[in-house]
């Protein structure tokens, strides 16, 4: 079963709580008992032992009594001493003993169930004691009545005497053996009161540093649990920044992780849309740069297209003029001839330019046809090989097999590859190699111009297709975005990879027929 986050903290925390539950009730619980031990100490064996103690000086003290009275050798003396005994210690050993046993049967009621045998085995022998007390005051009426019927010296005075000192001795032997096994017993209990607080005392210890132990655990547990939500914390706040790359990448089955992984997917999907947002606008850039293209191309074409005719036709006429005329010196004639013809060469050159700024202007639909690209390929590669063996490039065809036909308009598909072929031997102005590569993919044909020239910077790259941008002296601007525009208009579309030092790859797609 999976627990909640929350619920997985909950848990630590109440095994914390649990932990040192333990060690308050196992502390509270060792008190109550070394209170009760201390109750049965104080307020049971010690007062018993007290209880003994005095049972055995009031005997001792009769036994010193009875010792003179029997060294009395007044009759009436002994026999009123013996009187005094019967009435006085008889009753108040027998009072002593009755309270003695009372007190133990008191101790019965608080005693510890291990106690409970000794504190029995006491009030026996109280009860024995009264007993041996009961024996004692008849003995003591049997000598009185000895000494009433015969002389001090008759056997039968002696004989009670004898039994008298006998019980005395019983009585006496009685009580101080009760004392000591009370003294003893005080003894095992203190001292196993001491050790067992020792022992409470290291367990308390031990259970407090596991407790403290299990608090410290929970709390780093509970710390690396709540990790990924700091993570979380920052990976917001760089989608708040702007910055849709951040990815948390935090792993697991809990809510956190849950959210993680739909975070991850919304930042991808705001990067996806982000950059979608930003093709689209440098679509809309170069459309409107497209547009305004077309204005001033209109205007240079309908402003200079018609002198420039004009000037050809009449340069022209010039040629056929300088032909036939005479000129002072072969030199200046030749100087004329040449001056005509840089000035047909430049009216040519500017009347190319205005052309290519009225195909950006009106472009043409394009009269899509399935076209083999391979043979199209083929016959561009055929017409600029002279100029491209004069370059010192070397041409590689790595056409795949098989290419499937393309829907295209041939004449505009041509003017685009002359376009990349151009570039790709002006970027190797001292050799190199050039390949040209075909391969489908998933419905479209991919086209890959690659060259070893100098390539370009990442500055450069992202403003290639923009109109009037160039790297070249002397270049438009226009041929690359004139070429992207038609390639867009084919449904298909045209990209640039290029490393400085390496080369430049150009890569064009368009869709299967």
């Amino acid at each position: 079963m999976k627990l909640s986050l929350a619920t997985r903290i909950f848990l630590g925390y109440a095994l914390v709580l649990l932990t040192f539950g333990a060690v308050s009730l196992f502390s509270v619980a060792e008190l109550h008992r070394n209170r009760l031990e201390i109750r049965l100490v104080s307020q049971g064996y010690l007062q018993l032992s007290q209880d003994a103690a005095a049972l055995e000086t009031f005997q001792t003290s009769q036994e010193k009594d009875t010792e003179r009275v029997l060294e009395q050798n007044s009759v009436d003396t002994r026999r009123a001493l013996i009187r005094l005994a019967s009435l006085y210690y008889t009753p108040q050993m027998a009072q002593r003993l009755e309270a003695a046993r009372a007190k133990a049967r008191e101790v019965l009621t608080f005693a510890p169930e291990g106690e409970v045998p000794f504190v029995m085995e006491l009030d026996s022998r109280f009860g024995e004691l009264a007993k041996n007390s009961q024996a004692y005051g008849r003995a003591v009426e049997a000598v009185f009545a000895a000494l009433a019927a015969e002389s001090p010296e008759g056997a039968e005075v002696t004989r009670a005497t004898t039994e008298l000192r006998q019980l005395e001795a019983i009585i006496g032997r009685e009580l101080r053996v009760l004392r000591a096994t009370l003294g003893n017993r005080i003894r095992e209990r203190v001292d196993g009161a001491e050790e067992r607080e020792r022992r409470t005392g290291l367990t308390i210890i031990a259970l407090s540093i596991m407790a403290i132990g299990v608090g410290v655990g929970v709390t780093a547990w509970s710390a690396r649990t709540l990790r990924p939500v700091r993570t979380l914390i920052e990976g917001v706040s760089r989608i708040g920044r702007g910055d849709y790359s951040a990815q948390l990448g935090v792993r697991g089955e809990d809510e956190v992780a849950l959210l993680a992984r739909e975070f991850d997917q919304m930042a991808r999907s705001l990067q996806a849309r982000e950059a979608q947002l930003k093709s689209q606008a440098e679509a809309l850039m170069r459309a409107e740069q497209l547009a305004a293209v077309g204005r001033i191309s209109a205007q240079i074409v309908h402003e200079v297209r018609n002198p420039l005719s004009s000037i050809g036709l009449n340069v022209e006429l010039l040629q056929d003029a300088v032909a036939t005329a005479r000129f002072d010196s072969s030199d200046t004639a030749t100087e004329a001839r040449e001056l005509l013809s840089a000035v047909t060469h430049e009216v040519d050159r500017l009347t190319d330019v205005t052309e290519q700024y009225l195909r950006m202007a009106r472009p043409a639909r394009p009269d899509l046809e399935p076209e083999d690209i391979t043979a199209v390929l083929d016959g561009v590669l055929d017409f600029t090989r002279e100029e491209l063996v004069r370059a010192g490039v070397e041409v590689v065809r790595d056409f795949a097999p098989g290419t499937p036909r393309v829907l295209a308009d041939q004449g505009q598909l041509r003017q685009v590859f002359l376009n990349l072929l151009r570039n790709s031997r002006e970027a190797m102005p001292s050799g190199g190699r050039l390949t040209v590569a075909t391969a489908p993919r998933e419905g479209d044909v991919e086209v890959t111009v690659r060259d070893t020239g100098n390539g370009m910077t990442e500055e450069a790259r992202r403003h290639l297709f923009e109109p009037f941008f160039t790297t070249k002296e002397g270049g438009t601007g226009l041929g690359l975005a004139v070429s992207q525009q038609i390639l867009q208009a084919h449904g298909g579309s045209l990209s640039c990879q290029s490393i400085p030092g390496q080369g430049t790859t150009f890569v064009l797609r368009l869709p299967c027929a």
